[in-house]
């Protein structure tokens, strides 16, 4: 079995694998979520603020840059 992901550009596409799925020829799951995405969004739950991922990626570079030196 091959697992491939796939960006639907035409409404029409989506109907063919609808009817490919109908007859057993493939099987859709949705894509999982990453940990990281699945614990931001929790521990975001009750904060009235949170950073982006953007936001967290920049500051884990920073400090990369710091402990490791910039190259």
């Amino acid at each position: 079995m091959e697992a491939l992901k796939i960006e639907i550009l035409n409404p029409k596409a989506l109907q063919l694998i609808k009817e490919m799925q109908d007859l057993n020829y493939i099987k859709v799951t949705d894509a999982p979520v990453s940990k990281l995405q699945s614990y931001l969004k929790k521990m975001r739950k009750n904060a009235s603020t949170a950073p982006s991922l953007e936001e967290i990626a920049n500051i884990v570079a920073e400090v990369r840059a710091e402990r490791y030196g910039t190259k």
